[in-house]
């Protein structure tokens, strides 16, 4: 059962911080799906992981080639275990939905959310009680200091 990671996103946009879920997630040999709301804003992602100096490789759900992908980009509430790359990961942004079944079904759960955002927060602190409400372990990370520092866990140690 995974941890559901909670990334409050202050000094960066997503595009910055996705390339190290995604591939920190890859490196122990996990396929990613990463879940957003919008197709619009999934393409847009999709032109700019490709981009850089990193090679992230990943492809848009509906393609021919999806079981064959380390990173999957979807836009609809499709179930993570009904993928075609079988994710380990799940990756959410934009407030896209994750249930508590959804949860249990992966190695790994990163909701990534706007702290800019008042209602992107708000959805955040609503999936954050859905899940720890439903026995799932949580852990709110930030970047106040400059790096990644998990604040918060759920159930405390």
């Amino acid at each position: 059962m995974a941890v559901a990671r909670f990334y409050h996103l202050t000094r960066d946009p997503v595009e910055a911080l996705l390339p190290l879920l995604i591939g920190k997630a890859n490196e122990i040999g996990l396929n990613v799906a990463l879940r957003g709301i919008d197709k619009a804003r999934m393409e847009m992602l999709d032109r700019i992981l490709w981009q850089g100096d990193g090679f992230l490789p990943h492809g848009m759900a509906g393609g021919p080639h999806d079981a064959d992908q380390p990173c999957l980009l979807v836009w609809e509430d499709t179930p993570a275990s009904g993928l075609a790359n079988r994710p380990g990961c799940l990756v959410t942004l934009d407030g896209a939905e994750i249930g508590p079944d959804e949860a249990q079904a992966v190695d790994r759960l990163c909701v990534v959310f706007d702290g800019m955002d008042e209602s992107a927060v708000a959805r955040a602190r609503d999936q954050w009680r859905a899940l720890t409400g439903a026995g799932i372990a949580a852990e709110y990370w930030s970047r106040e200091s400059g790096r990644w520092e998990c604040k918060a866990k759920h159930p405390r140690e």
